[in-house]
């Protein structure tokens, strides 16, 4: 079989751009990585071949592509450091005490288990879905669908906002999170107390939108919003973006939804590149080092600025502009790639 043709400088850039970008923004780096090259055409749409080719674990985009995940995570991590360091701290603290007693070692607990679904999802199916869907048609498709989820999940947030919270309820619900409490710490062996009146909105059996902390979601909350990310697995669907929803309809505010979805990307995203890291080191990645470390730096810089912005942004804005966005990029694209 012939050579794959090399990554230039010039796409190392704009790829490296677009991945810290989209990664983060909801609106799906794969998809786009898939979308632009294909938009492009011409030398850009062997990225896109390489991409979904069954051999693809030997292409120089994929192990260039690994690189950037890595970038993405990196820049995470350096935003968000402050909070991994308590919440690593938190984390040890519950395995040497057995006992998850603060709001902090609870976010601890809820980030690992959150990680778990979309974890093994990924180490199972990644590969299947790349290749059967990472194509220009298929990422126009899901990436329309993404923005239907993200505008769903906004008018189903305006719609909880009107549904007064029912003082009636709270035992309930303070029942439902007790035995939830105690799965996890049945399974871990680690001795879990209730929630406390420290996490306002935990009581509420249908949350209002924006009424509950993020410390104050259930253990079975964080698994599903864990599952949710494993649709990203489609190009065109957004990572952030269906874990903000899911969050979302869990009561939670944009800002909080959005900084469990970051915190929760950091380790999927960089165990996802570390498990592939080898094929930089193997016949893939051999004429692309300059390329990788430039779009290395590229990637990192756009996703810290990124995740920068976003954190700002959704104190006070939606996933409204996204969802049009997706709409609209995801329909031309559509009907383009359909008719070529």
């Amino acid at each position: 079989m012939s050579r794959l043709v090399d990554i230039s400088y010039l796409q190392a850039v704009v790829i490296g751009l677009l991945q810290g970008v989209t990664e983060l923004f909801p609106i799906s780096s794969l998809g786009h990585s898939v979308l632009v090259p294909a938009w492009i055409g011409g030398s850009w749409e062997h990225l896109v071949t390489e991409n979904s080719a069954k051999d693809s674990g030997d292409s120089p985009y994929l192990a260039f592509i690994v690189a950037l995940h890595v970038a993405t995570a990196l820049a995470l991590l350096a935003f968000f450091w402050r909070d991994w360091v308590r919440i690593i701290g938190a984390l040890f603290d519950t395995l040497r005490t057995r006992r998850i007693a603060t709001s902090t070692e609870r976010l601890a607990w809820l980030l690992v288990i959150a990680t778990i679904p979309v974890g093994l999802t990924g180490i199972a199916l990644e590969h299947t879905f790349r290749t059967l869907f990472a194509k220009p048609l298929a990422a126009s498709i899901f990436l329309t669908v993404n923005g239907l989820i993200l505008f769903g999940a906004e008018r189903l947030r305006k719609r909880a906002e009107a549904v007064p919270v029912a003082a009636e309820s709270v035992p309930v619900e303070h029942t439902q999170e007790r035995e939830l409490v105690g799965a996890v710490s049945g399974a871990s062996g680690l001795h879990a107390e209730a929630p406390s009146p420290a996490l306002p909105g935990a009581a509420a059996a249908s949350p209002r939108a924006g009424s509950r902390r993020l410390d104050a979601l259930g253990y079975g909350e964080a698994a599903v919003i864990g599952f949710f990310q494993t649709f990203a697995l489609f190009a065109g669907i957004s990572r952030s973006g269906v874990s903000m929803a899911a969050g979302l309809l869990r009561g939670l505010s944009h800002e909080d939804a959005a900084k469990f979805s970051f915190l929760l990307a950091t380790p999927v995203i960089f165990a996802a590149g570390v498990l592939k890291l080898p094929s930089l080191a193997g016949p893939a990645g051999a004429h692309i080092h300059g390329q990788v470390v430039t779009g290395f730096l590229v990637a990192g810089l756009a996703a810290y600025l990124s995740v920068r912005f976003l954190t700002r942004y959704f104190t006070t804005r939606t996933l409204t502009p996204f969802a049009y966005y997706c709409l609209i990029a995801g329909g031309i694209s559509t009907v383009w790639f359909a008719a070529s």
